[in-house]
């Protein structure tokens, strides 16, 4: 295997984790590998030091770049503000936690599909389904159902 095809076959994987495990981070690390591919198959990053600083470098310059843009389309778009149709979207609605969460502690929650940040009021069980009783930003609070 040539290293463009490895660095490829890299960033390919780093895509694919971001899907499992979103943070819109790793997938620049994974358009980094394709960007040091990029320079490999081109020849102009032939030792193993210019490969890695390209990467290093690609992988910064896209995350700060382009994070702002990928982030909406990883984790969807939200608009700042508490209105009242936005928290209509949350306040009474099921969620199922993730893992235990003691009362009066953090743990995380799956709604929509997606997994928040949340307060238990109460103490919750893993898969146990919730209430959502209130939101702070990116925070949930739930109580049992």
């Amino acid at each position: 295997m040539t290293p463009a095809l490895i660095w490829f076959l890299i960033g390919f994987a780093l895509v694919l984790v971001e899907f499992a495990l979103p943070g819109v981070i790793i997938v620049f690390l994974g358009l980094g590998a394709w960007v040091t591919a990029l320079f490999v198959w081109l020849g102009w990053a032939e030792s193993v030091g210019a490969q890695t600083a390209v990467f290093m470098i690609s992988s910064v310059m896209l995350l700060f770049g382009l994070r702002h843009i990928f982030r909406g389309w990883f984790m969807g778009h939200s608009s700042l503000g508490d209105s009242e149709s936005e928290m209509d979207e949350f306040l009474g609605k099921s969620a199922r936690a993730v893992a235990a969460i003691t009362a009066g502690g953090e743990g995380k929650v799956e709604f929509k599909g997606a997994h928040w940040n949340a307060i238990a009021e109460d103490d919750i069980n893993p898969g146990q389904v919730v209430t959502i009783s209130a939101r702070d930003g990116l925070q949930l609070t739930v109580k049992k159902k």
